[in-house]
């Protein structure tokens, strides 16, 4: 969403329809920013190349049947489960972004470096903006394992995804892969969140 103009994580919340509309108008749904990622390695134009591929079986998979100019009712392809699996993942990281980057505005929850999200400690900063404690109210602690739980599941498919189609990529480049994703989502973060170096250790941005 590539996974990624803000995103991987913070992607806008969509919906199939919003899927095909963003199609109508030739966009992928998790397009890189070339500006995100400077001095970027081989590996990692591979990976970010292949998940903004991805995007693309999205659209397909969301798609409808459609008239052809001749009138004529067309069928979409069939798809693979893989395909239709890491469709899901794209949609629910999509449908969950909204949440997750309040949770890390909290602290609630930190970029790792196996490309996930980290909990932590629920408490709310006495300085948290307004609508920050409003939602730190109504979220309880239940809706917040659920939506750490499924973000973090949707990543785990896509960066298999990758691996599954790209064959330069085997099961040994996985935990290169979550470098890459870790990165990214490293360097999206918005200022005041927390993520962890390449040293381990955790820093708020």
């Amino acid at each position: 969403m590539s996974i990624i103009h803000r995103q991987w994580s913070i992607l806008a919340r969509v919906s199939v329809a919003a899927l095909l509309l963003a199609g109508s108008y030739g966009c992928t749904l998790a397009k890189v920013d070339v500006n995100v990622v400077s001095e970027r390695t081989s590996l990692e134009n591979q990976v970010l190349g292949t998940y903004n591929a991805l995007s693309e079986d999205v659209l397909l998979v969301a798609s409808v049947r459609g008239v052809s100019p001749t009138g004529k009712v067309e069928t979409p392809p069939k798809h693979s489960p893989e395909q239709q699996e890491a469709a899901q993942a794209l949609e629910n990281i999509a449908f969950h972004a909204d949440d997750v980057e309040a949770l890390k505005r909290l602290g609630w929850v930190g970029e790792n470096l196996e490309g996930t999200l980290t909990s932590f400690s629920r408490e709310v900063p006495e300085k948290a903006p307004a609508d920050l404690k409003a939602f730190a109210g109504r979220f309880g602690e239940g809706e917040f394992r659920q939506v750490v739980n499924e973000v973090n599941r949707s990543r785990e498919i896509l960066m298999l995804r990758v691996v599954q189609t790209n064959e330069n990529f085997t099961a040994k480049d996985l935990p290169a892969i979550r470098k890459v994703f870790a990165r990214v989502n490293r360097q999206n973060s918005a200022p005041g969140t927390k993520v962890q170096e390449d040293d381990g250790k955790w820093v708020t941005r």
